[in-house]
């Protein structure tokens, strides 16, 4: 299964996330769910890199991709992220939580 969590300050600015696991719904190297949240999470990452001056901090290994801003969080880095969890929440509503749960976590 896959989990995804999010993070927030008390102000609901997105600045990181988590996503773990496999969400093991086809063989390995056939799955649509870990490709399409794969694709999503590193694009999410991709952009905040490209497209603002936000300092980003990721972490990339096999079944695990984080990622958090440090410092100020940019509109732009917000909404990023903020599109990323619609994404992952969308696919929830598709396949429901057998694969997939997702998390928000809000930090002080």
């Amino acid at each position: 299964m896959i989990r995804a969590r999010f993070y927030l300050h008390r102000d609901k600015t997105y600045f990181g996330f988590a996503i773990t696991g496999h969400a093991e719904y086809a063989e390995p190297g056939e799955d649509i769910l870990c490709s399409a949240v794969s694709a999503l999470a590193i694009n999410t990452v991709n952009s905040i890199e490209a497209l603002t001056s936000d300092h980003l901090i990721a972490e990339n290994a096999d079944g695990l991709l984080k990622a958090k801003i440090t410092g100020p969080v940019s509109d732009a880095g917000n909404t990023l992220i903020k599109s990323l969890r619609i994404g992952l929440c969308d696919i929830y509503k598709e396949y429901g939580d057998e694969y997939i749960r997702i998390l928000i976590k809000e930090v002080s």
